[in-house]
């Protein structure tokens, strides 16, 4: 196979998990995920000699370094806004959720908020795009057993914050779970 074929089937085998890692990051805003998405797929044409045979983590890879691009990008832009004076939060309409409106589970989300935005990633890499250690260390650039260590110290550093935000529901949690 050619390095275009082998391109254009790891496109089209791959189109959808990429945006969705993406869209998962920029919390679905739609027209920044569909450039970032773009980005990464033109750098993967330009990169197409380097497709490894399982390309899904190197394109991880890529939209990890495209999206950084970006909120670096988006980053100027706001701070730009804010010097001419044009913040959109002095024009939008301010909604306010209902005291009972938190959604099930959205402590777990807080509690992963409390991370480090790379304990954060390798998480999300395990549980939203459901990598493997080996894949992780591709998708991050580093060895197997890296990554493997810095999932379980992530996990770990979570499963801390969840017990300090929510003593009760870890209480809940059978005792193999509670403590790593």
């Amino acid at each position: 196979m050619s390095n275009d074929e082998i391109f254009a089937a790891a496109y089209r085998e791959h189109y959808w998990a990429v945006s969705r890692y993406v869209a998962r990051r920029l919390d679905g805003r739609a027209g920044e995920v569909e450039e970032v998405v773009a980005e990464v797929f033109t750098v993967a044409w330009r990169r197409r000699a380097d497709l490894p045979a399982a390309p899904l983590p190197w394109l991880y890879g890529v939209a990890r370094n495209c999206l950084a691009n970006a909120v670096r990008g988006y980053g100027r832009r706001r701070r730009l806004l804010d010097r001419l004076g044009n913040d959109q939060t002095a024009h939008a309409r301010h909604i306010v959720a209902a005291p009972d409106s938190e959604h099930p589970g959205a402590w777990v989300h807080d509690a992963l908020a409390r991370l480090s935005p790379a304990d954060q990633e390798v998480l999300r890499l395990a549980a939203w795009e459901e990598l493997g250690a080996d894949e992780i260390a591709v998708v991050l650039g580093c060895g197997g057993r890296a990554a493997a260590m810095r999932l379980h110290r992530a996990r770990h550093r979570l499963r801390a914050e969840i017990d300090r935000l929510r003593p009760l529901a870890a209480e809940a949690l059978p005792e193999e779970h509670r403590h790593g």
